[in-house]
């Protein structure tokens, strides 16, 4: 679907439409502001077109699975998730100015920085990991660059989404230049090895201003030329000076053919990018993962999940520890003029406020009485 044009924007109460961010094969993204707080923020709209019951099962869990990660300093923020008036699913989510889409074709990028934004991402990924979820297509697009200029991952779940619908034979979702050789020979749709892969392929990508499997020429990069290359895994070092010999062995590793020969997880990869930064004089990137108490507390995201979604009252009961008070029909209120809610003031006697005045004028009598004779005695 690359090169048409945008679908029309959604009519989403409490946002005003900005303009059109980007297409994509399943979805458009839009800019909205806010009114509400007032604040810009991405609108990820699924195409009419394409929604059936098991791409919009796949999507509520896309927004599951973001809405429990988001939390990650390097994952795209959340924010909301419904239907629009016209029927088509959508998720708002924090607006990031700049991708790495096409920044590392249009510059040289520092190794500092894109060893940085490794270890960020690969943290990022080692989370969902740990909370039992792949992501299945990690590639430059996909890492967005918020307003400070931080990177997070973005588009959990909406390319798995196509292997997931029902009454179709299995579809393997991929980004072919960024796809390990199982993903591209269709042995398998998604693994933990195959996710190492796609981070290496990445940050390749970034370094070398290509991804792994290109090659200059007129039709060397056509879809099947880039899987024949990439079936053949021969990695090919990225070509800058800069770039030490620890790094390309980090990233020769990621990209083997041989899944068990690569890194064992997104956080040993990420390690392996903090020992090169170490190498260059350059301080290691923290390594930031959730506690597994935190990753596994969540309820499991059920991808086939058929119930109909959209907002709904909480289901969750809460019982109160506070002992239970016995409350009369009639409540009276204290004495102090206080009126409960839903109660009415009690009657009060004039008899009290009779019996103080009079009390009153008897001490000023007396006082005055004392007054004058203190007078005359000293006269």
């Amino acid at each position: 679907m690359a090169g048409r044009l945008p679908s029309t924007p959604p009519v989403l109460g409490g946002f005003t439409y900005v303009r059109p961010l980007g297409t994509g094969g399943f979805a458009d993204v839009f800019l909205f502001e806010q009114n509400l707080p007032r604040r810009p923020v991405a609108v990820k709209v699924l195409l009419r077109d394409i929604v059936d019951e098991g791409l919009l099962r796949m999507f509520n869990a896309e927004a599951d699975v973001m809405a429990r990660l988001s939390s990650h300093p390097s994952i795209l923020t959340i924010y909301e998730a419904s239907i629009s008036a016209d029927g088509r699913p959508y998720l708002v989510m924090e607006f990031c100015p700049t991708s790495l889409t096409t920044r590392y074709r249009r510059e040289v990028i520092p190794v500092a920085e894109v060893l940085q934004i490794g270890v960020k991402v690969s943290s990022a990924l080692e989370t969902a990991h740990r909370s039992g979820l792949l992501h299945r297509d990690i590639k430059p697009s996909n890492i967005l660059i918020t307003a400070f200029g931080a990177p997070v991952l973005s588009d959990f779940g909406i390319a798995a989404a196509v292997g997931g619908r029902e009454g179709a034979d299995e579809v393997f979702a991929m980004s072919v230049p960024w796809s390990a050789p199982e993903i591209v020979d269709e042995k398998v749709s998604g693994s933990i090895a195959a996710e190492v892969w796609g981070l290496g392929a990445t940050i390749y990508s970034l370094l070398a201003g290509h991804s792994p499997f290109e090659r200059q020429g007129s039709g060397q990069n056509t879809r099947e030329a880039l899987k024949g290359r990439i079936r053949r895994a021969t990695y090919t070092p990225t070509g800058r000076a800069d770039v030490p010999p620890q790094l390309e062995a980090v990233l020769a590793r990621a990209m083997s053919k041989d899944p068990a020969a690569r890194q064992a997880s997104a956080a040993e990869f990420a390690r392996d990018l903090q020992a090169a930064q170490l190498a260059l004089g350059l301080p290691a990137t923290a390594i930031e993962v959730a506690h597994d108490e935190w990753a596994t507390a969540g309820a499991v995201i059920d991808f086939a999940d058929d119930r109909q979604r959209g907002p709904v009252r909480p289901s969750v009961d809460y019982a109160s520890k506070r002992p239970r008070r016995t409350v009369t029909p009639t409540r009276r209120a204290p004495d102090d003029g206080t009126v409960l809610a839903g109660s009415e003031p009690a009657p009060r006697s004039r008899l009290p406020l009779v019996l103080s005045l009079v009390a009153g004028s008897v001490v000023a009598l007396g006082a005055a009485a004392v007054a004058a004779v203190m007078l005359w005695g000293g006269g």
